[in-house]
């Protein structure tokens, strides 16, 4: 099967090397997606830019995809689902979860310049990138793509609600499905409340699992596309 991987801020197609060569191991051809401002094209990127390279991607399909995302980038898998939930057949998010109609698609952190650069590791201690040794952490700064404000502060559009009929995933990394579904039950997620299928999977990784548990992602994945 076709799987769409689509990574959250700062980061390009390249973050999912790994996951991808696991995933061509398993039978699969992974998509890893390059996002404009993210690895591709100027820091005038829009969301509507990301937006548009994402169904790109799932149009140039030969058949019907698997659409993954990773933290923000979980509302641009999500608004696959909702472009075009006919040719879905499964959105799995991973360490995030998809921003609400209306929304900022990520105004988490500083704009400096027009663009929204890795803050450093201080937002992050704790869970989220406790598994990340002093390589792994020079390394994704030395990668880190400065996300444009026009991603990061876009609105998100949500009209269709057959999104809802697409089924989903929930990989948790840095949290477990428990907490997820506490959060869910108490009106804070409210898309995935209203998924008509939605599976939970536990992970356990920081914030990144495509850097530190690559092939046990895969596997999750691979599961995924597999279970219809």
């Amino acid at each position: 099967m076709d799987i769409l991987l689509i990574g959250g801020l700062w980061l390009n197609g390249s973050a999912w090397d790994r996951v991808a060569s696991e995933l061509e191991g398993l039978g699969h051809r992974p998509v890893p997606v390059t996002l404009p401002g993210q690895g591709t094209g100027s820091a005038s990127a829009t969301l509507d830019d990301q937006e548009a390279a994402v169904l790109a991607a799932v149009d140039a399909a030969p058949g019907k995809v698997m659409v993954v995302g990773h933290s923000a980038a979980c509302t641009l898998a999500w608004l696959a689902a909702d472009r075009r939930p006919e040719r879905l057949t499964k959105v799995v998010l991973i360490g995030g979860v998809p921003t609400v109609d209306g929304q900022p698609y990520a105004d988490f952190f500083e704009v400096r310049d027009g663009v929204v650069p890795f803050p450093g590791w201080g937002p992050f201690e704790g869970p989220d990138a406790a598994d990340l040794d002093g390589e792994a952490r020079r390394a994704f700064e030395a990668d880190a793509v400065p996300v444009p404000s026009g991603v990061a502060k876009g609105l998100v559009r949500l009209t269709d609600e057959r999104r809802f009929d697409v089924p989903a995933v929930l990989v948790c990394p840095e949290f477990t499905p428990a907490q997820a579904r506490e959060w869910i039950g108490a009106g804070d997620v409210p898309e995935l409340a209203r998924a008509v299928r939605l599976d939970f999977v536990d992970i356990d990784s920081g914030h990144w699992p495509m850097v530190t548990r690559p092939a046990e992602l895969a596997r999750i994945l691979a599961e995924a596309a597999g279970t219809v």
